[in-house]
């Protein structure tokens, strides 16, 4: 099975991600919808697991659903629900289903979320979710016992928030993700591209894996405010709630910033991950915008 999204990798384009949320339910019909207008225009499609902590369909299952559709998805997975069985199971019938992309993520806490009084698991956390992938893309479980039915092949990622107040901090998280088998990250949102310079320059400078700035849809300047108070490690300039308080058409405005910043991710890193929450049609006029043309026919 042919995997666009490495091969993009290996040619070191510069990359384009989205991200589209799972249903809430059995009806998968709005997010196909959303990831077929991402056709031709991004490399991957995101899924996320439990974002936030708050139910949705499997990401492993949305996953899948893209596929059928010709749509290459990435599929998030995290620690927080299951153990070291359970997550190799996943892996294992991901790959079956012709999945290859998965990003490893140690994953939201459940206070967080919309079920508190779940239990958390939490027996691995994302720099072993991605030890233990190495593994299985060696023919070998968690317990190194080779494995009976052939080994896998996916594409292991990882996140990275650049904007870390603890600079020590990230640098040792980044190169243990690297040494543990990452062979690209995803950034949190980045409205602080100093910072994206320097971690650029000073840390991933020292490795050859791509770096994909995480590029956010505000679409007011209250939505802005809210990511503000709400998401940990975010800090929004006042200079753009204040562009976006002060615009005649929010969303419009909150476009061309994007854009901006998409052009400013093109001068410093190997490529961008856009996220557009409940608005992910927008994000082909964000590209086009940027100028970024549609991709060649895959």
């Amino acid at each position: 099975m042919i995997n666009h999204f490495r091969q993009a990798v290996q040619n070191k384009e510069f990359l384009i991600t989205a991200e589209v949320a799972p249903p809430k339910g059995g009806n998968p019909t709005r997010m196909l919808e959303m990831a077929k207008q991402l056709k031709g225009r991004v490399h991957g499609v995101n899924i996320t697991d439990g974002s936030r902590a708050v139910l949705r369909m499997s990401s492993m299952a949305a996953s899948a659903l893209l596929l059928q559709y010709g749509i290459e998805p990435i599929c998030q997975m995290t620690c927080r629900d299951r153990n070291a069985i359970a997550l190799q199971a996943d892996l294992m019938g991901a790959y079956a289903l012709g999945l290859r992309n998965v990003l490893a993520l140690t994953g939201d806490p459940i206070k967080a979320g919309d079920h508190k009084r779940s239990k958390p698991v939490f027996e691995v956390e994302s720099v072993r979710l991605l030890k233990m992938i190495d593994k299985l893309n060696e023919g070998i479980d968690f317990n190194d016992k080779t494995l009976a039915d052939e080994p896998l092949d996916l594409f292991p990622g990882a996140a990275v928030d650049p904007q870390s107040r603890s600079w020590s901090g990230l640098q040792k998280r980044f190169e243990r993700k690297v040494a543990a088998g990452a062979q690209f990250f995803q950034s949190q949102l980045i409205t602080d591209f100093e910072k994206l310079d320097k971690f650029m320059h000073q840390i991933a400078a020292n490795s050859d894996k791509p770096i994909l700035a995480g590029i956010f849809l505000f679409k007011s300047a209250k939505n802005a405010q809210f990511i503000n108070n709400n998401v940990p490690g975010v800090e929004i300039p006042e200079s753009i709630i204040k562009r976006l308080g002060e615009a005649e058409e929010p969303l419009k405005e909150g476009i061309k910033i994007a854009a901006e910043q998409v052009k400013q991710a093109q001068q410093l890193c190997q490529g961008v991950h856009l996220m557009a929450v409940k608005r992910e049609d927008l994000i082909p006029e964000i590209l086009d915008q940027a100028g970024i043309p549609p991709m060649v026919s895959q």
